[in-house]
């Protein structure tokens, strides 16, 4: 039986000090003490600093990490963009928490990375604890996603799974914070080293489906896809997706984008999904950089499949029965595809949680590795029960 604490918290009070001394108070409710850790998920609607002091008026000198969303939800009930905040605090039990961070993503993203594993790692302090996972959360409009993660891999050694999400602006697309004490950091990262005495498992699935066959990258630069098979990416991908016939029906490209996306095909034969668009300049765009010479295809995805993986994360993520929390890390894009139905899918998320309680936030990218140096998504759902 896991032996650990939490509460949870939300206020959507337009007032910063109020909404996050008020997240916290019920978050902290029914714990014993200062607790191990607090996680904050936040609109960028509010001052940060005034909300981190609401918070921290409560917690005091508890471990604080976070990052702003496009969105959060607890338990089964979602908090749509733009507004309010919730507060998750947890008292340790059986694990050791420790937090560690990082400056300059834009600049050294794989020293980033590095760093705040060898920090969160030490802030564990003495134990004997065989098992790990690292909590990732990252400032999300820098680049260098992918860089931070192969330098915490690194760092962290090919056992220990990460997981977490890439900070979003309420679909603003101006300026991402993660939260550390009681600081809003940009171009940075933050690391939650999680000690455990059983294996930690990240759980990932997205409900995409390959609707093309394997295309070559012949030519790609930073978030730009210039050729697929030799050919202009942005044409071979809107014949792929029939996306000329839909505007000459007055349909609007960005609709039927949002159904469609690049997969990179994997040693294993999934795929990672890269979100697309095409830019005004007409070319192919990603969120995500696509490498020259990956192997790649058009994915799609539909509504009923999108809520069906639901239940392939409460599968991976609760084996056990005892779990009390389910961190989770939904990208926006699902958010937009789903539109009203995304209720829906947290309710039957925290349905199949039991009495886990269900704690997250929607992203602009998302981190799941198990194995291999990869792990950044887009458009999936990723999980850690604790």
């Amino acid at each position: 039986m896991s032996t650990l604490l939490h509460g949870t918290g939300a206020s959507e009070d337009p007032s910063a000090l109020a909404a996050g001394r008020a997240a916290a108070t019920a978050a902290v409710a029914g714990l014993p003490g200062t607790p191990d850790l607090v996680l904050v998920f936040t609109s960028v609607r509010y001052d940060l600093p005034e909300l981190l002091a609401g918070i921290r008026s409560v917690t005091g000198d508890a471990p604080l990490v976070g990052s702003t969303s496009v969105g959060h939800f607890v338990g089964s009930t979602v908090t749509g963009p733009g507004r309010g905040v919730a507060v998750l605090a947890l008292s340790g039990g059986e694990y050791r928490f420790g937090v560690g961070s990082a400056r300059g993503m834009s600049s050294r993203p794989t020293e980033v990375g590095a760093e705040l594993v060898r920090q969160a790692r030490a802030a564990t302090g003495e134990h004997d604890l065989p098992h790990a996972a690292l909590l990732l959360l990252t400032d999300g409009l820098v680049g260098g996603q992918q860089a931070v993660v192969a330098g915490a891999h690194r760092a962290a050694g090919a056992g220990v799974p990460i997981v977490g999400g890439v900070a979003a602006d309420d679909w603003q697309l101006s300026s991402t914070s993660v939260l550390l004490g009681d600081t809003a950091l940009t171009d940075a990262a933050i690391g939650v080293w999680i000690a455990s005495p059983h294996p930690l498992r990240v759980a990932t699935a997205h409900g995409w489906t390959a609707v093309g066959p394997p295309l070559l990258v012949t030519r790609a630069e930073d978030l730009v896809v210039h050729e697929l098979g030799g050919h202009p990416a942005a044409e071979v991908f809107a014949a792929a997706t029939g996306l000329d016939d839909a505007r000459q029906q007055g349909v609007a490209g960005s609709v039927v984008e949002s159904s469609y996306a690049l997969g990179l095909i994997q040693p294993d034969g999934s795929h990672l999904v890269r979100a697309v668009y095409t830019a005004p300049s007409g070319e192919l765009n990603t969120f995500e950089p696509v490498p020259t010479f990956a192997a790649v295809q058009v994915m799609s995805a539909d509504r009923p499949t999108l809520l069906a993986v639901v239940d392939d994360i409460a599968a991976q993520s609760l084996v056990t029965g005892n779990e009390r929390v389910l961190l989770t890390f939904d990208c926006a894009a699902r958010q937009t595809l789903l539109a009203e139905q995304v209720g829906a899918e947290i309710e039957r998320l925290q349905q199949q949680a039991g009495q886990a309680t269900v704690f997250g936030l929607y992203t602009y990218g998302e981190f799941s590795r198990s194995r291999g140096a990869g792990g950044v998504h887009n458009a999936t759902l990723t999980a850690l029960a604790l």
